[in-house]
């Protein structure tokens, strides 16, 4: 528009864009009251919205006074009747998904899961009592189930000849000779005292995802035992074909030779010292003036 400034140009179009627009809903509800002329007044009131050709107006409910103008009966979808539909489909999808034949977890994993670490086991105390005995470390492993970081327990590198004992009640659970080294972090045994309980778990589910192992006496949870010994040629595991992977914290080792004081799994390792080629690396160090 010449002899206009800009912005009052924008504000005109604005205006006519909108007197546009309404005056086209205007005749698009013109044309649907046409169509619906034989409605009740009421009925036409209502908003009807357009999906895909076909007009749903927000209540699909036909007044009688409607249906009788128009000469022939309308077809009625009232909620009760879209609320029976979908309820037949899902019961109809329900006896489908039963039907098919699902593969069911073996039960006596999930019983294992659900046991109490305190019921049943000669050595008791309460939660607040086991707080007090423990450690945060060997708390949280023993009564909790967690488990420890790789390579954070200096029982992972011990190789002296002794026992390790239950970190919660001194119950002697592994022997030093079926110790080895398996490269997982975790210190690993071939085999365990009696005082050692295993999950009654399906042997393939313990080959791949290992079964839980805890104390016999007190019920604190120790790690998990895996059938893969074999896996290990050359060391004690290839024999009895089982890795029991326990954490560091929830043991408690006593060397065999007298005098030697006790070492507790939640000690972390000492730092390894850098080799001489790694302080070729650092930088030249200078004398202060």
């Amino acid at each position: 528009m010449p002899g206009f400034p800009h912005s009052y140009q924008r504000i005109l179009l604005a205006m006519a864009a909108m007197i546009l627009s309404k005056s086209v809903v205007l005749g698009f509800q013109t044309s649907t009251s046409r169509r619906t002329g034989s409605r009740s007044a009421s009925s036409s009131l209502r908003p009807t919205y357009v999906y895909m050709g076909n007009e749903l107006p927000v209540s699909a409910s036909v007044s009688a006074s409607a249906s009788e103008s128009d000469g022939q009966p309308e077809k009625s979808t009232s909620k009760d009747d879209r609320r029976q539909f979908l309820a037949k489909g899902v019961s109809a999808a329900t006896a489908l998904a039963t039907s098919a034949s699902i593969p069911a977890l073996p039960a006596v994993a999930a019983d294992a899961r659900s046991n109490s670490r305190s019921e049943g086991y000669s050595v008791q105390h309460s939660d607040r009592e086991w707080s007090y005995l423990l450690s945060g470390s060997q708390y949280n492993i023993l009564r909790q189930g967690g488990t420890e970081r790789p390579y954070s327990s200096i029982l992972e590198s011990e190789e002296r000849p002794g026992t390790y004992k239950c970190a919660g009640c001194a119950t002697d659970l592994f022997s030093a000779a079926d110790k080895f080294h398996s490269g997982t972090g975790w210190p690993s045994y071939a085999a365990g005292t009696e005082n050692v309980q295993v999950a009654p778990v399906n042997p393939v589910l313990m080959t791949l995802g290992g079964a839980e192992i805890r104390c016999g006496k007190c019920g604190g949870h120790l790690g998990d035992i895996f059938l893969d010994g074999k896996l290990y040629v050359g060391t004690r595991a290839f024999e009895t074909g089982k890795r029991f992977c326990v954490d560091g914290a929830a043991l408690v080792f006593q060397p065999s030779e007298a005098g030697q004081d006790p070492v507790f799994g939640d000690t972390p390792p000492a730092p390894a010292k850098p080799s001489k080629w790694a302080q070729l690396l650092d930088p030249p160090k200078i004398n202060p003036v």
